[in-house]
């Protein structure tokens, strides 16, 4: 069967196109990029693929774009996502990653004793960190709740204190 589409692909299960994106255009930034990504946005044809930080060191994956379009993201070893990436240009459409924002779980320790512990054990634990000031911010790559789970024993004896809702 002859797709309209060469940059479509038949999903096996349903037979529903899956778009297939093999490479990066270039940036959303780029010159001349940006006046055609102009142009495609007023006919409302740019479509964004929302990926989390994680996404974007993954080479393979699956993702639907805002307008509900199935992509398959195929790229080379030397390629990587990044917000702003155009993984599709035509003069009918065009694709662009945009990175989601980052929640963190924001603990503040007791003491410097507490603070050595804890950042310890969030490294034993390869969690993402940042520092802002004595508070170590936790970037949640799953649901917060396992987190939290976690970290349980140094907000049941005082050790750290969570700040904020995240």
């Amino acid at each position: 069967m002859e797709y309209p589409y060469p940059w479509r692909l038949p999903c096996s299960h349903f037979e529903v196109p899956m778009l297939k994106l093999e490479n990066i255009v270039g940036a959303a930034t780029d010159a001349q990029i940006a006046d055609r990504l102009h142009d495609l946005g007023h006919a409302g044809r740019v479509e964004y693929l929302a990926l989390s930080q994680e996404d974007t060191h993954r080479h393979r994956l699956r993702a639907t774009t805002d307008a509900g379009t199935e992509c398959a993201v195929v790229l080379d070893r030397s390629e990587h996502l990044y917000n702003g990436a155009v993984l599709m240009l035509t003069d009918l459409k065009a694709v662009v990653v945009r990175m989601r924002e980052t929640e963190w779980l924001t603990l503040a320790p007791r003491d410097a004793a507490a603070a050595l512990e804890i950042g310890y054990f969030a490294g034993n634990m390869h969690w993402a960190v940042r520092f802002e000031g004595a508070w170590l911010r936790i970037a949640l790559q799953g649901p917060l709740e396992r987190y939290l789970e976690r970290v349980e024993p140094f907000l049941a004896d005082g050790r750290a204190r969570r700040i904020g809702n995240a």
